[in-house]
């Protein structure tokens, strides 16, 4: 029998939940709004319940979840949303709840680290070890692998909350970040473009100013993340890169800023192949969750409870 196993992918707005095997195999699957604690993790845990009565056992749950979390299991807040600032979730218990609800070594990471496992798993950074996942939406954060790694360390990448160039002279906005104003998330993501512009991104023309300041300062993040990690591919997803117009104005951006310092093919004559949206689209998440629930039951005591 093959085994099952369970994924949550923990938004900010929205939950996904799902039991199978991979993205051709999902047996079972929900959507649900975020909202308190209590409430949204309850639901996730019928879903469970429900799915294990129709479907049978899991052999391991892998949670991604919107941060800061805290994903080392030495610690003793492990598997705990940290310093949220969405209100009412910081130092949420999450993993060891539902470790101790369904009795199955659960994987605990951020949803940007698990939408780069879905990708090395099963999409567009298949065959790689280093290489990077953005996802600019809500907010901004981003993850990935290094040395075939997911990205861990003091606590876990957060790419969104870097200081970058800020003319303001031509962008007086001060920025949306709670914690930092003017950081990349407060200038570059959904809510950012919303209060500068008085429209949501979605309603934005291809053609109004918003998309090349947007594709500065994203150039301008993944020119320093190039510099300093070495990607083999950037993967950029979320809300706001459903703009495709986006694309050719970053690596444009990424290229003039680089100005051909970084010697490879991939960044002067093969930038359609490097700078690229999630081949599993918005099924990242999710699927990125499935993977590390397979890995935890596996035995990868990288980042899992038990």
């Amino acid at each position: 029998m093959t085994a099952l196993f369970g994924g949550i992918e923990a938004g900010g707005t929205k939950f996904v939940c799902a039991v199978g095997t991979g993205p051709e195999d999902i047996r079972q699957q929900t959507r649900f709004p975020t909202t308190s604690p209590d409430e949204t993790l309850n639901q996730a845990l019928d879903f469970f319940h429900r799915a294990i009565r129709q479907h049978g056992a899991l052999a391991g749950l892998g949670i991604v979840s919107f941060g800061p979390v805290d994903p080392d299991p030495a610690s003793p807040g492990f598997g705990c949303i940290t310093t949220t600032p969405k209100p009412g979730w910081a130092y949420t218990d999450f993993a060891p709840r539902f470790q101790q609800a369904l009795g199955v070594p659960v994987g605990f990471d951020t949803d940007v680290n698990g939408a780069a496992l879905g990708e090395a798993s099963w999409g567009a950074a298949r065959g790689l070890h280093t290489f990077i996942y953005l996802t600019i939406g809500t907010g901004i954060g981003g993850g990935g692998m290094v040395g075939g790694h997911r990205m861990h360390g003091l606590i876990h990448p957060e790419m969104g909350h870097i200081r970058i160039p800020h003319d303001w002279d031509e962008d007086p906005f001060p920025g949306s970040c709670p914690f930092h104003g003017d950081c990349l998330e407060g200038l570059a993501s959904g809510p950012a473009i919303e209060k500068r512009w008085g429209q949501a991104a979605k309603d934005l023309p291809a053609e109004h100013p918003a998309w090349e300041l947007e594709a500065r300062y994203l150039g301008l993040a993944l020119s320093n993340f190039i510099c300093t990690l070495s990607p083999q591919k950037i993967i950029l997803g979320g809300g706001v890169m459903e703009q495709a117009q986006l694309f050719p104005r970053i690596r444009q951006q990424i290229q003039r800023l680089l100005n051909d310092y970084v010697s490879s093919a991939m960044l002067q004559d093969r930038i359609d192949e490097f700078v690229v949206p999630p081949a599993l689209g918005n099924r990242a998440g999710v699927l990125g969750a499935l993977a590390l629930a397979q890995q935890s039951a596996n035995g990868d005591r990288e980042n899992r409870a038990s």
